[in-house]
């Protein structure tokens, strides 16, 4: 009985579709509403068996595009110009589909997307722009899933406010919908919607959306894809990045030059330092021969700097590929490569020296700050072009009037710069020990103020040890006192073997991890008598210390040593010179009157024993002395 009325319904449908062109306009909409609830429950039934041409017929009624109505409705929407084209059609009596209400709020967004706010807030109080979403919230569980995200946004883009019943049903729409809803439906509502949830505090849409993105991670389509969601969203969760970084290496081999940068700059945006990651890049980039732009390879050396990545075989490659177009960069792209290779450690003569070139063939274009830039990473890097002094003299030229215009704290830093090069000048040293720009720094808590007031000491060092008929200003004394955050560094692997070696060595007749009024810090302090014994450093005058100590004077003839011992990082990548930092720091403690004795990291991991480390030290020691006798 059940199986003869369905063939009757089946074939009183058939009839009212060939009919339906010739009905009044909203007969196809109430047969496009009427046509699903037959095939829903008819399906249920278990004894349900259509044909194949009622089937096709049911998709072609419940296919949007197939009504010739409906393609001119859209075809109306998408050609809309004006808010009022869009409303007018609204008003205008068309057959409208559920979809059509929020298609027709989308491409309001879309044209008001550049338009001032006060144009929105009319619109947000047009009576027809509330019938219409109203029509929008009645209507909301049978807009299309991919519409739907699309109404979401132009919701948030529209500015609706917060209590808005309409944006809650549809953000509510959205939530029961998540399951059911395709990935890149997910993808595409939290590219475009994210920050809207944010600023308008629908954070538990939010977190849901970030909890499905997360655990359908294995559903991104393709690179794109992944790459876009790491740039826009995947600073949000912590475990959507992490899985996002596993797809990336899983597609990475996929990528082009573009997604590799795009990939790179978002983990330096984020402060990501995935290793793995890193690595893959890195192999890719030196493995393919797609060829580089301009703009990517500076973007590779700004990301590699930022994330601190050493691959020197990364670094060879850009360096090569920028050679030849370091006539066509501008001042900004010279000043900001530099300093990305400075923040890398890593030199290479040619391209720096074709940098200098570049600034000395546009010295009259070059502004004071590109300049800056430049001279604190040669300074970094201890790098002296061959052209020092036509670069020197462009430095002076430039810099000379506007130094005291500078930010405070920029002109400690280009000051610095200038002692580290050993370029600096008395003018240049008053002008950042003068009492009206230290004092700023003196007692400033904030890491930035300690860095800056540590440079300060070591410009003061310089004025004292370097420039000997300077006469003044210099740091008061109660300024130059160390201070405790000098000593509380992290204990590494070499200081504490040294430490220890150095004790068994010397005993009580040496002093350890002495603070100086130089700024920095001696790993350990002897003197030697003319005989080459050791004597106690603290019977004798300091006036290395602050403040000074002891009252005899040096014996004739007796020599102070300073141990100095100098880490992996204080050199420059995949070399054995210092960086500028610390070719100041031994100056300074050579100035004093000292003997060095350095201790590098790469002699000191070759030795094994207890002994082999005594006989190491006692060996530098005496040539340290017999340098000093020959001189």
């Amino acid at each position: 009985m059940a199986v003869r009325l369905v063939k009757r319904c089946t074939c009183l449908l058939r009839g009212a579709m060939l009919e339906a062109p010739a009905l009044a306009p909203g007969c196809g909409l109430r047969l496009s509403r009427v046509a699903p609830r037959v095939l829903t429950s008819s399906a249920t039934s278990p004894s349900s068996h259509f044909p194949g041409p009622l089937s096709g017929l049911v998709e072609k009624e419940r296919a949007f595009a197939a009504n010739s109505e409906h393609q001119d409705v859209d075809q109306l929407i998408e050609k809309a110009t004006r808010p009022e084209e869009l409303l007018e059609l609204f008003r205008g009596g068309h057959c409208l589909h559920e979809n059509h209400a929020a298609l027709i709020l989308i491409q309001l967004s879309r044209l008001l997307a550049n338009k001032p706010e006060d144009k929105k807030a009319l619109l947000l109080q047009d009576a027809h722009f509330q019938q219409l979403l109203q029509l929008v919230n009645s209507q909301i569980t049978s807009v299309w899933h991919g519409i739907l995200v699309k109404l979401l946004r132009s919701l948030y883009a529209l500015a609706l406010p917060g209590a808005c019943k309409e944006l809650q049903s549809v953000e509510q729409e959205v939530r029961w919908r998540l399951r059911r809803l395709k990935y890149r439906h997910l993808v595409f509502l939290a590219e475009s919607s994210a920050t809207y949830m944010q600023e308008r505090d629908s954070q538990e849409l939010l977190a849901e959306l970030l909890v499905h993105l997360e655990r359908r991670w294995a559903e991104i389509e393709d690179c794109r894809m992944v790459v876009s969601m790491m740039a826009k969203i995947g600073h949000l969760s912590e475990p959507l990045m992490n899985r996002l970084e596993d797809k990336c290496l899983e597609l990475v081999e996929q990528f082009g030059p573009d997604e590799l940068r795009k990939v790179l700059l978002t983990l330096a945006t984020q402060n990501r330092r995935s290793v793995p990651l890193l690595r893959a890049i890195s192999y890719h980039l030196v493995q393919k021969p797609f060829p580089l732009t301009k703009g990517i390879l500076l973007d590779l050396a700004y990301a590699y700097g930022k994330l601190g990545f050493q691959q020197t075989q990364v670094f060879q490659r850009l360096a090569s590929d920028l050679l030849p177009r370091a006539p066509s960069l501008t001042s900004s792209e010279v000043a900001r490569c530099t300093k990305s290779f400075a923040l890398l450690k890593w030199v290479n003569g040619p391209l720096f020296e074709a940098f200098v070139q570049h600034i000395l063939d546009r010295a009259q274009t070059i502004t004071g700050l590109h300049l800056c830039n430049m001279l604190l990473a040669f300074a970094h890097l201890n790098f002296h072009p061959e052209q020092e002094d036509q670069f020197f003299c462009l430095v002076r030229e430039k810099l000379g009037s506007m130094l005291s215009g500078l930010p405070p704290a920029l002109q400690v830093d280009v000051v610095w710069a200038l002692c580290v090069l050993q370029q600096v000048q008395e003018a240049e040293l008053r002008a950042v020990l003068c009492p009206e720009l230290h004092t700023q720094f003196l007692g400033g808590g904030s890491p930035k103020h300690q860095s800056t007031f540590q440079k300060l000491l070591h410009i003061n060092a310089t004025a004292q040890l370097e420039y000997p008929e300077y006469t003044g200003p210099l740091l008061p004394a109660s300024a130059v006192v160390p201070r405790l955050s000098a000593l509380d560094r992290k204990v590494t692997p070499l200081q504490k073997e040294l430490q220890d070696t150095l004790r068994g060595l010397l005993g009580s007749k040496g002093s350890f991890m002495v603070p100086t009024q130089y700024g920095w810090v001696l790993d350990a302090e002897v003197v030697l008598d003319p005989d080459s014994q050791f004597l106690p450093p603290r019977d004798f005058v300091a006036p290395h210390l602050a403040p000074p100590s002891g009252s005899q004077p040096l014996p004739p003839g007796a020599k102070r040593l300073a141990f100095l011992r100098w880490e992996f990082p204080n050199y420059s990548s995949r070399s054995r010179d210092l960086l500028g930092r610390f070719v100041l720091a031994r100056r300074h403690v050579l100035a004093a009157g000292f003997l060095v004795v350095d201790v590098p990291y790469y002699e000191w991991l070759e030795l094994k024993s207890e002994w082999q480390k005594g006989a190491y030290l006692k060996d530098k020691i005496r040539k340290a002395v017999a340098e000093e006798l020959a001189k």
